[in-house]
């Protein structure tokens, strides 16, 4: 599950993500209660997906991180349904980056229109 770890990030494989989150918000002592933020990079052999944790309980942080590997078909585990916050950074991922997130609730475009072409936000779009 944990590729990597440091004393404030973690390093984990896409396909545990979405129980590592799940851990990481119900563990007493931890209790990452905030998503603070989510961005994506594109590093041409993987995309990585930063995750910003915040536990306001205890006053701690966390940089998560996971990658996707390739340039086609890429898809994530969705967390909207533990950080409600989740649902429009998601969505702007899959918008400008084209990475789905598998069991959002409403994942389309928030920032461009149907039937735009591409990802402007990746380095080979232009």
């Amino acid at each position: 599950s944990i590729v990597e770890s440091g004393p404030d990030s973690l390093l984990v494989k896409s396909e545990s993500w979405l129980e590592v989150a799940t851990f990481l918000k119900t563990t007493p002592g931890l209790d990452f209660d905030y998503l603070t933020g989510i961005t994506a990079v594109d590093y041409y052999d993987y995309f990585e997906v930063v995750y910003q944790l915040t536990s306001m309980k205890h006053n701690h942080s966390l940089v998560v991180k996971t990658r996707c590997y390739g340039r086609e078909n890429l898809t994530l585990p969705s967390v909207v349904s533990l950080w409600r916050g989740a649902d429009f950074q998601e969505r702007e991922i899959y918008d400008l980056m084209g990475i789905s997130f598998e069991g959002h609730p409403n994942l389309k475009h928030i920032v461009l229109w149907e039937g735009f072409e591409g990802y402007p936000l990746r380095k080979d779009y232009l």
